[in-house]
């Protein structure tokens, strides 16, 4: 199994990170088969608060002065996971573009898991896949996020941290970052390979 884990420009670390390990832990230490790649708009994607990572794959590059799309398919991956970022930082400059767009949609067409952490909601309401949907973003400055969301159709569930409607995952703020991992996880596995991660990353 293979996850794609979508770093959109700005994106927050803490929400990255948890997706990272938790699937990095269950292959190394809880011996199951699955791996990841992370994807953005450049070869350095520059997070919130300006701290850098190198991606795996290219979303979208330029050469000879033309832009050439490449190939990312999500027939290629198992699963999507979408951090959220901040607005100072560029990131719905990335979560809204078309081709953002089109990926989500072809990871809901093809019925594959996708998972968000907060603000990576408003990416999936965007991409018109949460209309009638069950799910919840950013809960603090006012509910302005969630107002949103709102916005794009989506059911929110305002009091809720974590949201699961079908197979789409959405979360209220960065503290849910690892719960939402281990939510992913258990999708693409079961309860048991789960548990045993918890216990061997000490939840």
């Amino acid at each position: 199994m293979k996850v794609l884990i979508l770093a959109l420009s700005g994106f927050e670390m803490l929400e990255f990170s948890a997706f990272a390990d938790v699937l990095g832990w269950a292959k190394l230490e809880g011996g199951l088969d699955i791996e990841y790649d992370t994807a953005g708009y450049s070869r350095e994607v520059r997070s919130t608060f300006d701290v850098p990572i190198t991606v795996d794959r290219v979303l979208w590059r330029r050469g000879a002065g033309v832009c050439c799309p490449v190939s990312v398919c999500a027939d290629d991956y198992d699963a999507l996971a979408i951090p959220g970022g901040f607005e100072e930082y560029g990131y719905y400059d990335e979560a809204y573009r078309q081709d953002t767009v089109g990926l989500i949609r072809a990871f809901r067409k093809a019925g594959k898991p996708i998972a968000s952490v907060c603000v990576g909601a408003l990416a999936l309401g965007n991409s018109g896949i949460l209309e009638g949907k069950k799910a919840t973003t950013y809960a603090m400055s006012g509910g302005h996020r969630q107002k949103q969301l709102a916005e794009f159709g989506a059911e929110v569930m305002a009091e809720e941290q974590v949201v699961v409607d079908e197979n789409i995952i959405t979360s209220c703020g960065p503290s849910t970052a690892v719960e939402v991992a281990f939510r992913l996880l258990e999708m693409l596995t079961d309860p048991e390979s789960t548990n045993r991660v918890k216990t061997l990353m000490g939840w």
